[in-house]
């Protein structure tokens, strides 16, 4: 068995046809048709279902594909960790990000590590916080930027509190409350939202206060990003809650200031495991101790 037939194997799985996976792998189809071929006759098992439409992954391929992944990153991992002993920081940056973090400037401090790493690899994916802690503990992702409540605790993963602010209401103009400096939690029980997924830690961040006061309130729209959330609501369509400093940023929509005001926590987050040497070059050029203690349980 082979790196690179787990190689063709993941994308395969990963882009859905072998096609596909030969333009990512930089081969011709019959190569890597002839080599998964090999390593299912090593293995005794077929790991895809091939038909005229379609390709997927048979029930010993649902099996392999993870601890196939986990092998293709230890073996870059090897090759990253030998580097550094030389000076060299090279492998992958995978970082996730929710679409409201704000309390870093992403876009520039991926661009200075690019500078400073060259070699590195860089990734980037935009998701909800429960996603990303999920991928960081899988070793899917090396960092990521995630908002929950303040009295969330993390598992599996290490961190640091970056900052911590109020969610503030977002209204259309023309709205009962569109004008106003500040309005009652009470008051926006009233409304109908827009809101993240049911679930979420960006929901539980909104919830957890109505709770608190003893409210209840009606998400008639479910979205996943910030920016779908401001559509709906210049649509008319709803009210929303967002971090006040994301708010600004939503052109076309009034802010209201709540009270008592929902809060959340901005946390960097990387692998209880450990970081790799370019999540430790990454988090070090945030000002961020990758010794940080955390609950790696």
């Amino acid at each position: 068995m082979e790196l690179q037939q787990m190689r063709y194997v993941v994308a395969v799985a990963e882009t859905g046809g072998f096609t596909r996976a030969a333009e990512r792998c930089h081969v011709v189809q019959s190569a890597l048709s002839h080599q998964i071929a090999r390593l299912e006759k090593e293995l005794g098992a077929r790991l895809f279902d091939r038909t005229s439409r379609s390709v997927r992954l048979t029930a010993a391929g649902e099996a392999f594909v993870p601890v196939a992944r986990q092998a293709l990153e230890a073996a870059e991992r090897a090759r990253a960790e030998v580097a550094a002993a030389t000076g060299e920081v090279r492998g992958r940056l995978a970082v996730g990000a929710i679409s409201t973090v704000a309390a870093v400037d992403l876009a520039r401090e991926l661009g200075a590590f690019r500078t400073r790493c060259p070699q590195v690899r860089i990734s980037l994916q935009t998701a909800m916080s429960d996603q990303l802690l999920e991928q960081v503990r899988q070793g899917v992702l090396d960092v990521a930027f995630v908002g929950l409540v303040p009295a969330a605790r993390t598992v599996g993963v290490r961190e640091k509190e970056l900052s911590r602010g109020e969610l503030v209401a977002v209204v259309p103009p023309g709205h009962p409350l569109a004008g106003r400096e500040w309005t009652t939690l009470s008051r926006m029980a009233r409304e109908t939202f827009v809101d993240f997924t049911a679930g979420s830690a960006a929901r539980r961040q909104r919830e957890d206060a109505f709770r608190a006061a003893g409210l209840t309130s009606e998400v008639a729209y479910e979205v996943t990003t910030v920016e779908f959330l401001a559509k709906l609501v210049r649509a008319g369509l709803g009210v929303g809650m967002v971090p006040e400093a994301i708010a600004s940023e939503l052109a076309g929509l009034d802010i209201v200031r709540v009270r008592p005001a929902p809060e959340r926590t901005e946390r960097v987050v990387w692998s209880g495991l450990g970081p790799s040497p370019a999540a430790v070059a990454f988090l070090t050029g945030l000002g961020v101790d990758p010794a940080q203690r955390g609950d790696p349980a």
